[in-house]
């Protein structure tokens, strides 16, 4: 197996910029992904998000850093790194937005496995964790935003 990217696409019944919101802010983060998130979402600012608790507990927390937050299109960010984010630190989170009919089309990526460094076994028990991690977290996503944009 390579372990170089993870790459899953799904179609969200709602407008782009609905979804960007829902990917790159805190409050909508926290309904489908981590316990908590504190970080401001504009490329270059750093933050944290929590897994098993919250950010006032140092257990499984994670530093963030945005690299691209261009609305509606594309956010990213890095993630599982010590001090700063680098290329070769860190893993990369991307979502690309793209309009379709009435909907959208997510597109997440994970890639800098390989970059990391790690041993294989370590880089093979990464990959793994992530893939299941993200495959039980992005269908999350769409019965949240269609609770948002449901109309009354």
């Amino acid at each position: 197996m390579e372990y170089g990217s993870i790459e899953r696409e799904i179609h969200i019944e709602a407008a782009p910029g609905v979804v960007y919101e829902v990917v790159s802010t805190p409050e909508h983060l926290r309904e489908w992904w981590p316990d908590d998130a504190d970080f401001t979402s504009a490329a270059g600012a750093t933050g944290v998000i929590s897994f098993g608790g919250d950010i006032s507990s140092a257990d499984n927390i994670a530093p963030i850093t945005v690299v691209e937050a261009d609305p509606p299109r594309r956010f990213s960010f890095r993630w599982v790194y010590e001090d700063v984010a680098t290329a070769t630190n860190s893993l990369l989170v991307t979502f690309d937005l793209v309009p379709v009919g009435t909907g959208t089309l997510l597109r997440m990526t994970e890639t800098g496995f390989r970059e990391k460094g790690w041993e294989a076994a370590i880089l093979e028990e990464q990959y793994r964790d992530h893939v299941s991690g993200w495959d039980y977290f992005l269908p999350r996503l769409t019965p949240y935003i269609a609770r948002l944009v449901k109309t009354p």
